[in-house]
């Protein structure tokens, strides 16, 4: 009896090596690729083969992605010594509760109604993923965070939910999430939208952010769908909390850009980072 219980043991614990190896995977470039859930939250990492003491960068997906989407951009903080980690939004990726092309029609058809649950829902998961992190991969506790638009506006969030978020780069994104000026239209919120919106929409919580992070907007001059006077807006609101430290606040523009993702967003994202996590 206690030969076959020491063999289930010896073969269980087998299983368990495969799936770790299964799990994290060196690419023969000094780095590693690690798939991961914390509770129901996918998890995408890529970092340096050692991660102890390495700075975090959170990073989303634009809106109907997921976090493979994202995954070269990952690769590419990675390069440069940082751990790189996406996760699926609410009800995106791995949790999608209905194909791509029905969630945009659903959400784009109302904007107001089921977008910003999205958007407040996934920015108070992100506590989870950073508790996960620090102790999975014993990073530093001062965090970066940023994404492309909804990613992007999950992250300007995230960063009033939570105050290990250091630093924020935010491509095509808005801390408004009425977007006036916007062509899309805007819909009408039910009461838990509406919620949602009251309690995370950061342009009318602005003392959420007195422990001044530093946020970067890269935005499009000519971006119809999320006009950059949001961020412009925001930035110059936040200036009297930020004092002294008003160069923490950022809006990039990018002459004759609409509302796209761009090289040089993720160069001054990347720069950002950089100059904000040491």
């Amino acid at each position: 009896m206690m030969r076959r219980m020491v063999g289930i043991v010896l073969v269980l614990a087998a299983l368990m090596a495969v799936t770790r190896r299964a799990v994290a995977q060196p690419d023969g470039n000094g780095l590693q690729t690690i798939h991961a859930k914390v509770g129901e939250i996918p998890i995408l990492v890529v970092a340096p083969a050692e991660t102890k003491g390495r700075m975090l960068i959170i990073w989303l997906t634009g809106f109907s992605g997921s976090k493979e989407k994202v995954e070269a951009h990952l690769r590419e903080f990675a390069k440069h010594g940082f751990v790189g980690l996406s996760f699926d939004p609410y009800q995106h990726g791995e949790r999608r509760i209905e194909p791509n092309e029905a969630l945009s029609k659903r959400v784009v058809g109302n904007i107001r109604r089921f977008f910003w649950p999205i958007l407040a829902r996934t920015a108070e998961e992100t506590p989870k993923v950073i508790d996960w992190a620090i102790k999975t991969f014993k990073v530093r506790k001062e965090v970066g965070m940023g994404g492309i638009s909804m990613g992007g506006d999950i992250s300007v969030a995230a960063a009033s939910v939570d105050r290990r978020i250091n630093a924020v780069s935010a491509c095509v994104a808005t801390p408004d999430w009425m977007r006036p000026g916007s062509v899309e239209p805007p819909g009408e919120p039910d009461a838990a939208a509406q919620a949602d919106y009251d309690r995370r929409n950061p342009l009318t919580h602005l003392k959420a952010y007195r422990h001044r992070p530093a946020i970067a907007f890269q935005s499009g001059a000519d971006d119809k769908i999320v006009p950059f006077d949001g961020a412009t807006r925001f930035v110059e609101q936040l200036k009297p909390i930020y004092g002294n430290q008003a160069d923490r606040l950022v809006v990039n523009l990018q002459p004759n850009t609409a509302h796209r993702f761009t090289p040089e967003m993720l160069e001054n994202s990347l720069r950002w980072f950089q100059t904000y996590l040491k």
